[in-house]
């Protein structure tokens, strides 16, 4: 059977990018939460950025180093904070 192709208006689709775009947040968060195709969504945001690149302000190296430093650490956060969640849910099961 074939499913019905959602179609979405360009409102929602430039406040989905805007969510990506101005609250840094992650394209995989943001699709989950809508209930987008990650790969919509990085599409979408791809225009956004196109549209809207004169209204951004270009980064210093500097300022460039620092955000990927930040996001190594912030990827390496949230996969410890992952692990040791699982981990607590472990040792709480096996006390039990």
């Amino acid at each position: 059977m074939s499913q019905k192709r959602r179609s979405f208006t360009p409102e929602f689709k430039e406040e989905a990018a805007k969510m990506v775009v101005e609250l840094s947040r992650s394209v995989a968060s943001v699709a989950r939460e809508l209930g987008l195709n990650a790969q919509t969504l990085r599409n979408w945001v791809n225009e956004y950025r196109v549209a809207y690149a004169d209204n951004e302000p270009a980064l210093a190296v500097s300022e460039r180093a620092r955000l990927r430093e930040l996001e190594k650490e912030v990827r390496e956060l949230r996969l410890e904070k992952e692990f040791l969640g699982k981990a607590a849910a472990f040792f709480a099961s096996e006390y039990r």
